[in-house]
């Protein structure tokens, strides 16, 4: 199958009548349209979801993975749960090292990258760029995720920012 050229995927379309009823998104093939407008391609949205599985594996390494093995079954999605499990109980220690340290710094980028290709290819879209999404996703999470909680134990202390951070990690993830 050939895939749509740059210029398509950022060229606004229009279909249908505009005074279609407002609802859900319907696919119409491979574009998703709203109200007689196009909002994206089933291309961008496997893309727009390795950007989101790489969010989540900067805030919590495993998580992301696990939650797409989980997805698919099987003794992979078992393993990486419980080691998903393991790291939110790690998350409470003191002496954990900051996410933006080595090895962490190295691992949550490739375990982005990893998520990222699986969940694009998966979803119609390239699994090269979804891997670049999804490193770039890592990063933001990673650095984004580590001055949000910084922010939050300022406010209401370690252990309930690790906690809504696990929340808004497992609500992505889901």
């Amino acid at each position: 199958t050939s895939r749509p050229g740059l210029r398509s995927l950022l060229r606004p379309f229009t279909l249908g009548s505009s005074r279609r009823r407002a609802g859900p998104p319907a696919r119409n093939g491979s574009l998703l349209e709203h109200s007689g407008r196009v909002v994206y391609t089933a291309y961008m949205f496997g893309l727009l979801l390795a950007l989101g599985i790489g969010f989540v594996s900067g805030l919590r390494a495993f998580t992301g993975l696990a939650a797409l093995a989980l997805a698919r079954g099987g003794i992979w999605g078992i393993v990486l749960a419980v080691g998903a499990v393991g790291e939110y109980v790690a998350d409470l220690m003191p002496n954990i090292p900051s996410r933006t340290a080595l090895p962490s710094i190295v691992l949550r980028p490739l375990i982005g990258a990893i998520s990222g290709w699986i969940i694009a290819g998966a979803h119609g879209g390239s699994a090269v760029a979804g891997a670049v999404l999804g490193i770039a996703g890592a990063l933001i999470g990673t650095y984004g995720g580590h001055a949000a909680r910084l922010a939050a134990i300022a406010r209401i202390g370690a252990v309930p920012a690790a906690l809504a951070e696990d929340v808004v990690a497992l609500a992505l993830a889901a």
